[in-house]
């Protein structure tokens, strides 16, 4: 015990010994909030407290895992894997499966993922006559619909709450209060959740049956919650009311890190800590162990800009190291290439890997300019949030086959394979039984399953392909408990007619699809192993719930090593690199437009960028553009108030313009301190004079300052002559070939590389 408590910290130490009554963990961007709650949890084990009496909960089943196994390290894997640890939702629906009875539902109920929820969704406005109407798009239902969920409102509340209904009515929604109705109905016809639901139901589950909750506040003891600045209102009200009886809550997380509002997370929870929890103890984990002095230091003075926060002086005892480069491009293209050139400029430099490299930015567009620029460089990248393993298309049709083996009510799962691999049951036939389905209030399965089917028109064809198929899945379902999840899944994609159907067609397609079979046979395999080591359920159930609950950072593949990535800030957080590049910080896109017309919007986005500085090790650098394409039209782009609130002592900020290069010699583009950025002019409002009017965005549609040249100035162009076009920057003219108006210019830029460019539509400007 003594030796892993002498790797702590003082602060560290405090907020792992002092472990009765409410305690508030604040601990700032790399001050080892995980070692923390681990080792306060190793130190309750130690102390004698009950593993299954402790229950932690975080946000992602990659930080559970790696908390429960350092924990077994400590206190050995059997003590370790009796713990109540995990997500939120694997928590809860944990909870939910053993009192399904009590909310109507069956134990063996199907997690809908967002892929089923809209696909529910579009058969709701398709059956309701709405499918055609542009407003009602499923996602943006779906959105208003879990948004509701988080704020624990119910269908029936719903059609009540003025503020909501007016704003459905004002987006040309006005129906949303029926569409909800009807999604929750349809729901609990086919015996599934969704995400949101594991929550409310939750909530719900606890509302109406005190014994249940009694039985679980009485069960844990100790409650620890990680990322606590992210939980939403749900997730607030579920942790208050356990930790109603024994108070024993410690809460660990960083309100500067605060970023998904967008979700319904709430920084109010850990703001107002202090309020729901008297007598609480305070604990702040200060010193950052990732980031050099000059990056915490940067850090600071950006969030100190914010009003809304919990005041701590988070330091560094790392080396000083580099300041943050600053680098303004011609354009976004210009932008794209000049990142790339740094990229490997600084891996030779530096002797860096890849993998020691990140592209952050505001928007998921942003990454294609880039993603191009790595093509052309050859450099390796992976995109950090792409598609899922267990979102791509053979994945999902096996594991639809299986979700109907333990709940054949799955309407969504049987739409998927009731005709896959094909069987001649068609889309009129699936409308007819839908219908059937929707006027008798039946599940698809119950319908197809109806000894009454014959009479309601089907043909003799039809009902045979029916019956063959509800025998295929009766077989099925008849097998699973007396086999292993990989045996009935081996055997599910031989009869179902998967396997043999991907290898009736020899295209390397198809042979990919094989591949990511086998490698869920892996994963299922791996599942029930460690699962039967350490004593735990390894059915069917229970590795669709797995499954099912698995985050972006679950998923991410270990053959993605040594790769350069691109990602969003959102999806950045909680990870890190020896290299960031923060692109695109610019008004109007970092902070986002849809943020700057209130102050709560841009003190959220100004956690954003502090997010992004504090995920880097050693160097960032910021870099954004003077002109940047919007809905194809070039517009002037202003630098971000973010950069002028960073102490001009933690930057490095280029005096001299550097003089073009010869082809072959790559340089980054700079620019003049007077005219890159001049940290004290207009460009950089003071944080009392910003007008969230939206003023401070008018320059983004102003024209180009690019001085364009005439049809008849074309003669000006001449090979030797260093020209700058609005794209692509400066560069040199190499040789001229055709007669006006229809001359071509070879021009090598130091950024895009060689070019050839039309002279009469190139809009080029001479500058020596």
């Amino acid at each position: 015990m003594e030796n892993y408590l002498e790797q702590l910290n003082e602060a560290q130490h405090k907020a792992v010994i002092n472990t009765e009554g409410p305690s508030l963990v604040i601990a700032g961007a790399g001050s080892g909030k995980t070692r923390v709650l681990t080792y306060r949890i190793a130190y309750l084990l130690e102390k004698g407290v009950a593993p299954w009496s402790i229950l932690a909960l975080t946000f992602t089943n990659k930080a559970a895992r790696e908390m429960k196994n350092r924990i077994g390290q400590i206190v050995g894997k059997e003590v370790a894997s009796k713990l109540w640890m995990g997500t939120f939702h694997s928590i809860f629906s944990r909870i939910l499966r053993i009192e399904s009875e009590k909310l109507g539902f069956p134990s063996t109920f199907s997690i809908y993922d967002t892929s089923d929820s809209k696909s529910l969704i579009n058969s709701i406005l398709r059956d309701m006559k709405l499918n055609k109407e542009k407003a009602y798009k499923p996602g943006t239902v779906l959105g208003r619909i879990s948004s509701a969920k988080n704020d624990l409102i119910i269908p029936a509340v719903y059609a009540r709450d003025a503020q909501r209904t007016s704003a459905d009515a004002a987006a040309r929604i006005p129906l949303m209060p029926e569409i909800f109705q009807r999604y929750m109905r349809e729901c609990r016809k086919a015996g599934a959740m969704d995400f949101d639901d594991l929550l409310l139901n939750t909530n719900i589950l606890f509302r109406d049956h005190p014994e249940v909750l009694a039985k679980y506040q009485e069960r844990f003891q100790y409650i620890l919650v990680d990322e606590y600045q992210d939980t939403n209102f749900s997730q607030y009200l579920i942790t208050k009311k356990l930790a109603e009886k024994h108070k024993n809550i410690c809460v660990v997380g960083d309100d500067a890190q605060s970023i998904y509002s967008f979700r319904g997370a709430k920084i109010e929870n850990i703001l107002n800590f202090r309020n729901d929890y008297q007598g609480y103890q305070l604990f702040k984990l200060e010193q950052n162990y990732r980031s050099t002095q000059n990056i915490v230091n940067a850090a600071n003075s950006i969030i100190a800009h914010n009003d809304k926060q919990i005041k701590k002086q988070v330091y560094s005892e790392n080396d000083e190291g580099n300041k943050i480069n600053m680098i303004q491009a011609q354009s976004d293209v210009d932008e794209g290439f000049i990142v790339i050139n740094d990229i490997n400029d600084t891996r030779l430099r530096h002797q860096c890997q890849y993998e020691d490299f990140a592209i952050l930015y505001r928007t998921n567009a942003q990454s294609r300019i880039f993603e191009e620029a790595l093509r052309k460089k050859n450099i390796p990248y992976k995109i950090y949030g792409g598609l899922s393993f267990y979102q791509r298309k053979e994945i999902k049709d096996l594991l639809a086959y299986l979700r109907m083996t333990i709940n054949p009510r799955d309407s969504e799962a049987l739409k998927r394979v009731i005709n896959y691999p094909a069987r001649g049951i068609g889309k009129t036939t699936m409308e007819k039984i839908e219908n059937l389905a929707n006027q008798n209030n039946l599940s698809l399965w119950e319908v197809i399953t109806n000894p009454a089917l014959p009479n309601y028109g089907f043909n003799s064809g039809i009902l045979k392909k029916l019956s063959s198929f509800a025998r295929l899945i009766s077989g099925f379902m008849s097998q699973a408990p007396n086999m292993s999840a990989f045996d009935i899944t081996n055997e599910i994609a031989t009869q179902s007619g998967i396997m043999k159907e991907l290898h009736l067609e020899k295209s390397h397609e198809n042979q990919t699809r094989i591949e990511n079979l086998e490698e869920l046979f892996n994963a299922i395999r791996e599942f029930s192993d460690e699962r039967q080591e350490s004593g735990e359920n390894n059915s069917l159930v229970d590795f669709l719930e797995e499954v099912s609950l698995l985050t972006d950072q679950d998923t991410d593949k270990p053959d993605d090593i040594n790769k350069v990535t691109l990602m969003t800030i959102h999806a950045a957080k909680g990870l890190e690199f020896r290299n960031v590049y923060i692109v695109g910080v610019e008004e109007g896109l970092f902070p986002s437009s849809m943020a700057s017309s209130s102050e709560s919007g841009i003190e959220e986005e100004r956690r954003l960028f502090y997010v992004a500085l504090t995920r880097a090790e050693e160097r960032v650098t910021l870099t954004c553009a003077r002109n940047r394409y919007k809905y194809g039209e070039l517009t002037f782009a202003k630098p971000s108030r973010f950069l002028g609130e960073i102490g001009q002592e933690f930057l490095n900020i280029p005096s001299e313009t550097q003089s073009f290069s010869r082809p072959g010699q790559e340089r980054n583009t700079s620019f003049s301190k007077k005219k890159r950025f001049n940290l004290k002019n207009e460009a950089f409002p003071e944080k009392k004079k910003i007008n969230f009017s939206g003023k401070v965005l008018q320059n983004n549609t102003s024209p180009s300052p690019f001085s364009s040249l005439n049809p008849n100035d074309q003669s000006k162009v001449q090979p030797g002559v260093i020209i700058e076009h609005e794209r692509f920057g400066q560069g040199k003219v190499l040789h001229l070939e055709g007669e006006a108006p229809n001359t071509k210019a070879t021009v090598f830029f130091k950024n895009a590389g060689q070019k050839q460019l039309l002279l009469k539509f190139a809009k080029l400007k001479i500058i020596t």
